[in-house]
């Protein structure tokens, strides 16, 4: 079984960075339009967990410079 490569890594790292990005918008418009009262909120929640996390991926990726 062969070894991921450094790059390879950054770059799987960097997709799940974009797909919570990608969430948490679907999230927040989800709780906003369709949903009310606590569960909203937990969703509404959820979603900025997801945005945080997501923007931090992407930023460590994104400073951590080029590989070889």
């Amino acid at each position: 079984m062969n070894a991921l490569s450094v790059s390879m890594l950054m770059m799987y790292i960097s997709f799940v960075g974009m797909f919570l990005l990608i969430l948490a918008t679907g999230l927040i418009v989800w709780s906003r339009t369709k949903l009310r009262g606590w569960f909203g909120s937990i969703i509404t929640f959820l979603a900025y967990i997801s945005l945080v996390s997501g923007a931090l991926i992407i930023l460590y990726v994104t400073f951590s410079g080029p590989t070889r």
